[in-house]
């Protein structure tokens, strides 16, 4: 019998597979990125309390005010990027990436573990982690 495999299915069992060793602490709280056809989501998570501490999407308000001013990779793109750091959801992900980390060092968070969420560090993934070093995260 021939079973049909969806996509969705592999990313969450990838992400369970990850999520046996990633675990965020009071310490060291969890970067945790979700991404959708033309959204992206990251949530900074403490998994021994179950609090979401900082959350930032590109559906917020303070993110179209972010996005007005031009944020771009500088100098030389990670190898992640290479080739689409121009595209607009690349751009997208870029700003969310630095709208959660102002939003996470106002909560005192300095350093964080990356949960890329069973995607592969590529495209927009790689670009929200990049976004969230050049604001100022440590991971």
């Amino acid at each position: 019998m021939i079973k049909k495999q969806y996509a969705n299915q592999s990313r969450l069992r990838r992400h369970l597979r990850v999520r046996k060793k990633v675990a965020g602490t009071t310490q060291r709280p969890r970067l945790c990125v979700f991404r959708s056809a033309t959204q992206i989501y990251a949530q900074v998570i403490d998994d021994s309390q179950g609090r979401t501490l900082a959350a930032a999407s590109s559906r917020d308000a303070d993110f179209a005010a972010l996005a007005k001013t031009a944020v771009t990779f500088d100098g030389e793109a990670p190898a992640a990027v290479k080739g689409i750091e121009q595209n607009r959801r690349v751009q997208q992900a870029l700003v969310v990436g630095q709208l959660i980390a102002q939003r996470a060092k106002a909560q005192g968070i300095e350093k964080v573990v990356f949960d890329r969420g069973g995607y592969i560090y590529h495209g927009r993934v790689a670009a929200l982690a990049e976004g969230a070093r050049k604001g100022g995260l440590d991971f």
